[in-house]
């Protein structure tokens, strides 16, 4: 027998997925040295689960963000770094 995903499962599951790209993202050798990335929601991610993360993350303290024109977010953390 087939299980059938319910909704809040699949919201949960774009959420976690749309974190664990950003995480990742952020997570990368480059981006570190410079202590800030861009990121834009991928048209696969619900919207809904990119607003959640992005609001999370723009909770968090020590971490900055900007909201781009393009829909895009900055999400940078180096100036609460060296203070």
């Amino acid at each position: 027998m087939s299980k059938i995903a319910s909704p809040v499962s699949q919201a949960r599951d774009s959420y976690e997925l749309v974190g664990r790209r950003i995480q990742r993202l952020i997570a990368a050798p480059g981006v570190q040295k410079v202590q800030a990335i861009t990121v834009t929601r991928l048209e696969a991610e619900p919207a809904e689960a990119w607003q959640q993360v992005i609001q999370e993350i723009e909770e968090t303290s020590g971490v900055s963000m900007e909201r781009l024109e393009s829909g895009a977010v900055r999400i940078g953390w180096r100036k609460y770094c060296e203070t």
